[in-house]
């Protein structure tokens, strides 16, 4: 691209889903970088604790309480971080969440609200924050996953809803990169399975605690990658090895890809009775934590 990217230390980041998981992860490093954060998630309690550690070290942080699947509230994210910063560099849409459950079983009410959470959500991020980014360049980044190449039973309506953030994502990055020629970065960033909260913050219709397969890999592993996405235009990030193979299967061995993938019906569970299996669909997860919390906890 014939554009640069500001360094992490004099930008201005946004980061939806920055309660937990990668986003938290993202905000920490981000912010131990030196970068201006703007953190926005449903969790307030969370958030502010967050923001009031990243000051109190000596960052530059501030929160806005926002569900990402109403566009106005994300509208008033860009806007509280123009009032105080000024500008927008960096746009990290991390939001999402999952359900546990077979296709048929999960209601179309639950289905509906995960699309509008990972799907819309992305999509009222991205073009909320493209005039703001249009303006001086800079980067958008969105959180896919290993399954937005592939997929994972129990899954599926996640796996969708990853599958249909690539097709954004991509489509948006020929519209705006290549057609108009604006000076932004568009990245999809695609972990495999995360050592985060995720099981815990999903809605879970099985009869044992939700787990996500071995191997797992770090947080900030993926915050990484996102900071370097930040910095130099990229296309696609796969992060950890699992992903780059998974995908790499799926398009050269289709079948077999299946065939390994229905084997993960039976590792995605823990020896025990769900804790909160309403998860974090319809209500803010609170967890603030960045890593998961494993099994048999009491």
């Amino acid at each position: 691209m014939s554009h640069s990217l500001k360094p992490i230390d004099q930008q201005v980041m946004v980061i939806t889903g920055a309660s937990s998981g990668i986003g938290l992860a993202t905000a920490k490093a981000a912010a131990a970088q030196g970068a201006r954060v703007v953190l926005a998630a449903r969790s307030e309690d969370v958030l502010n604790q967050v923001v009031a550690d990243i000051n109190a070290d000596g960052g530059d942080a501030i929160c806005v309480i926002a569900d990402v699947s109403d566009r106005s509230q994300v509208e008033n994210i860009a806007r509280t971080a123009i009032d105080r910063y000024g500008r927008i560099d960096t746009w990290v849409n991390d939001a999402g969440l999952s359900i546990y459950g077979r296709l048929h079983e999960v209601s179309d009410e639950d289905h509906r609200r995960l699309f509008d959470i990972n799907f819309w959500g992305v999509v009222n991020g991205s073009l909320v924050a493209l005039p703001h980014l249009i303006k001086s360049g800079g980067a958008l980044i969105n959180l896919g996953s290993e399954v937005s190449d592939a997929v994972v039973p129990l899954q599926g309506m996640y796996s969708a809803s990853k599958h249909a953030v690539k097709g954004f994502t991509d489509a948006l990055r020929v519209e705006i990169e290549e057609v108009d020629k604006s000076p932004i970065s568009i990245t999809l960033i695609q972990p495999t399975a995360v050592n985060t909260p995720f099981p815990q913050n999903a809605k879970n219709y099985m009869q044992h605690e939700p787990k996500l397969p071995t191997p797992q890999i770090d947080p900030f592993k993926v915050a990484n990658a996102i900071l370097d996405a930040a910095t130099n235009p990229t296309h696609d990030i796969k992060v950890g090895m699992m992903s780059k193979l998974n995908t790499a299967m799926e398009k050269l061995m289709p079948t077999l890809a299946e065939k390994m993938s229905a084997r993960q019906a039976s590792r995605q569970q823990y020896d025990e009775p769900p804790r909160k299996p309403d998860g974090a669909l319809y209500r803010p997860s609170a967890s603030g934590r960045v890593h998961g919390t494993g099994g048999h906890v009491k």
